[in-house]
């Protein structure tokens, strides 16, 4: 700003300062020790800021579960910071505001005051900023310069207001008939109120978004260029400039600004209502919004439809995943269990029953004269009898139980929680089942098989130290078993009777 303006508008008679109220605001807000009870006794003073005050706590901006009542309720609901910040914005602009010379033109710049504090909160809340209601004040504060203008230098500055098309065009004339911008003034202005530092920085760099990388600032300056799309003649124009300014300072995209244009839209009536003016949108800008609000549907929809297709396909991919790791587990013949992860389960019920103390009984299996079958009618015919054994052999046991391939016509049987005597009978009794059941057909007649096999247990006679112990015993009875002429059953234990 020129010195000469300088020194013109600190002579200037008509030079507008805020009222009373504003002048005990103004020292509050720079009063760390400030306390609710001190903001209460200082807006007792006024009845008009006192029913703006309890009007905005009851509004739907500051939405409250209940009724409030009085201005005692009002100022703790909204809390110190926000009432002495609301309350700035209500009394420092009051005689600016008030009817005169070129009120056309002031109201115009008031309702943009208005929208870009508005602006300025959402844009602030939508970047993560919570400082909803300095950002209202400073957004509403930003073009008070203009304000001071049109009543400090009414026959300079009012025609220029009045030539200009929209507010780059106004800073244009600015610099050429005063040698500064609107900004400057109200930032100079601000200083003279001796109003809080942020909002003289804010002022300053209102109309030079690039000029700073302060979040706060950058909000209060592209703020104007969201309210000039209610208030321009060329709506789409000024919504693309505006985004383009939100992006490049905020990186808000299009979907986040198109939010911050509908909140603005919803909440025009009640902010209007608060500062006594009259703002709804316009048809065109209207229907930017609507028309963003059905995009932002179709795109929701289209995530949706993304979303479950996404976890269809990663439920496909675990349904494969599993079905793979069930078929490495699995004996690609017979469908049991194959060796190794029989021996991890094995780990694991061996472990569980040790720590648990339960007995846990493996019986180790053996088809009798199985080469026989496969010299006599062949490999093909031998691999039915394997795939029948193990079907029946898994249908006659507990599904809590294991069947496992243990390798060529071996088969591991493991009974969890069942003592050596049980075991022993349940095997002995799928013996006895499998001794009449055809494994195979050939031709035209039955083939039977039979089988040897040896349980040892984990606890009641012996109590083993490794699982592989336990196996090695099973093996053992099995041999035994088998050299005692095959087809049938024994334990471990030294008075089981051969079967």
């Amino acid at each position: 700003m020129s010195p000469e303006l300088t020194a013109a508008l600190a002579l200037c008679r008509n030079l507008p300062s805020p009222p009373g109220i504003a002048l005990r605001i103004i020292e509050l807000a720079q009063n760390p020790e400030a306390d609710i009870t001190t903001a209460a006794d200082i807006i007792g003073i006024d009845m008009a800021l006192s029913a703006r005050m309890l009007r905005i706590a009851n509004s739907p901006l500051y939405a409250s579960r209940r009724r409030i009542e009085n201005l005692g309720q009002a100022l703790t609901m909204l809390g110190l910071n926000a009432t002495v910040s609301l309350a700035l914005g209500f009394t420092v602009t009051r005689d600016l505001t008030a009817p005169g010379q070129g009120q056309d033109v002031r109201e115009r710049a008031w309702r943009r005051s208005i929208l870009s504090a508005l602006a300025a909160s959402l844009l602030g809340q939508a970047r993560g900023l919570r400082k909803a209601e300095e950002l209202m004040l400073a957004g509403l504060l930003q073009d008070i310069g203009i304000l001071v203008l049109a009543q400090s230098e009414p026959d300079r500055y009012l025609p220029v207001l009045r030539a200009a098309a929209d507010n780059d065009q106004l800073l244009a004339l600015e610099r050429e008939q005063l040698d500064c911008t609107h900004a400057e003034v109200g930032a100079w202005m601000a200083e003279q109120w001796d109003l809080p530092r942020y909002l003289v920085d804010a002022i300053a760099r209102s109309e030079s978004p690039e000029a700073t990388e302060d979040k706060f600032q950058a909000c209060v300056a592209v703020s104007g260029a969201v309210a000039d799309i209610w208030l321009g003649t060329d709506a789409d124009t000024a919504r693309e400039q505006a985004l383009q300014r939100v992006h490049d300072t905020l990186q808000l995209d299009s979907a986040q600004f198109d939010q911050v244009l509908a909140r603005i839209s919803e909440a025009l009536p009640d902010i209007g209502a608060l500062f006594e003016t009259t703002l709804t949108s316009p048809l065109r800008v209207q229907q930017l919004i609507d028309h963003a609000q059905e995009l932002a549907t179709l795109r929701n929809l289209r995530e949706m439809q993304d979303a479950a297709m996404a976890r269809q396909r990663a439920d496909e991919f675990e349904a494969r995943a599993n079905r793979l790791a069930e078929q490495a587990h699995r004996d690609a013949l017979t469908g049991v269990l194959n060796r190794r992860q029989l021996e991890a389960v094995l780990e694991q019920e061996f472990n569980r029953a040790t720590r648990h103390g339960w007995p846990l009984s493996v019986a180790f299996i053996d088809l009798d004269d199985f080469k026989k079958v496969n010299d006599a009618h062949g490999h093909l015919l031998g691999d039915e009898v394997l795939r029948a054994f193990a079907s029946k052999l898994q249908e006659q046991l507990r599904s809590s139980d294991t069947v496992a391939r243990f390798g060529g016509e071996e088969f591991i049987a493991l009974l969890p929680n069942t003592t050596e005597a049980v075991a022993l009978e349940v095997i002995r009794r799928v013996l006895a089942n499998i001794v009449n059941t055809p494994m195979a057909d050939v031709g035209g007649s039955p083939l039977y098989i039979t089988f040897s096999a040896g349980v040892a247990t984990q606890g009641g006679y012996e109590r083993f130290a490794e699982v592989q112990d336990l196996l090695k015993a099973a093996d053992d009875v099995l041999y035994r078993s088998k050299s005692l002429g095959r087809n049938r059953v024994i334990a471990r234990s030294p008075d089981t009777a051969p079967a």
